[in-house]
Parts: C-alpha cells; structure tokens; sequence
C-alpha cells in the first residue's frame, strides 16, 4: 500500500466544511448560468469563461461531499443545458456531475483553501470538462466535435486565473462558525 505524506490519509473533519446561506447556494450559482447565457451576446470574448463549472467546482471543492458534489453539479449542468438552446439536455448535466464528483472526492484529500491549489484545480477540472464533454459527445450523441488541444489548454489557463479571485470572493459569503 502506498503511504501519503502526513495528513493526506486522513478524511476532512467536519470543521473544515464550508457553510453558506441558502440564498447564496441559490443566487450564486443562478447569476453564474445567467451570466454564462447573456453576457456572452454583448461581450463575445466573455463566452470563454465557463462560471457555472467554476462555482460548481467551488461548491464541491467546500463541502466535500460527493453526494452534495454530485447533486450540485448535476443541477447546474442541467440548468445551464435547459437555458442553452445550441447543446442537448443534459450534456453538461452529465459532465458537470462528474466534475463535482471528482472534485469533492479530491478535497477530501487535499487542502483546498490554498490559491495554487485553487489554480492548479480551476485548471485541471475546466479541461477536464471539456474533454469529457468532447467524449460524451462523439460517444452518446455521434457529433464530429472538434477538440482544439492549444485553445483548450489556452481556456483552461483563462479560466483558472478566473477562479482564484472569484472562490477568494465567494469565500467572504461563508457562514462564519
């Protein structure tokens, strides 16, 4: 069996799970789909920010629970695709659970409340959504989509600049014990 560096093995307590108000798990995550929907029509250069998988992300990242992760980013996936009339009901749902999943199973294991941590993890799960959503695609729905690797990874970079200040944010609206 391979050993992890001290701490790693350990399940996080139930401290370090994050609290927010009702509204807030509500309104977050509406204003980021609306904002993913609108503003891109006026901004064309804002369609590359994907801030329904960023919040979906934080969430899971904060509660870290796969159950929670699961539902929430299923939710938001689902949200965003009945909104969205260029993509099929439920691909992101589809691939906005598996990206929560793996997100709050990775914050079980690791501290997440570092901004190299959160930058690495914007990153990582941004490409991660758009290669599974590239898969789920040829798979499920048969579609020649294209995969342009350098623009993914040019997004993906975008994106994780995005999150950092944005979780900094949404981490001042956490409930205080």
């Amino acid at each position: 069996m391979t050993e992890f560096p001290e701490g790693l093995n350990e399940p996080a307590p139930a401290s370090r799970v994050s609290k927010l108000n009702v509204a807030a798990i509500a309104g977050i995550p509406l204003a980021a789909i609306l904002f993913q929907v609108y503003v891109p029509r006026f901004v064309d250069y804002l369609s590359y920010l994907e801030l329904p998988l960023l919040v979906a992300v934080y969430f899971a990242l904060m509660w870290r629970s796969p159950v929670a992760g699961v539902a929430f980013g299923s939710g938001i996936g689902l949200a965003q695709d009945s909104l969205s009339p260029d993509n099929p009901l439920g691909m992101f749902g589809i691939v906005k659970t598996l990206v929560g999943y793996f997100a709050a199973s990775v914050s079980q294991r690791v501290d997440v409340e570092n901004s190299v941590v959160r930058l690495v993890l914007g990153f990582f799960f941004f490409f991660f959504h758009q290669f599974f959503y590239w898969v789920l695609g040829r798979a499920l729905l048969g579609e020649a989509l294209d995969f342009d690797l350098e623009q993914t990874l040019v997004v993906a970079v975008l994106n994780a600049v995005v999150a950092v200040p944005l979780y900094h944010i949404l981490d001042k609206l956490r409930l205080t014990p």
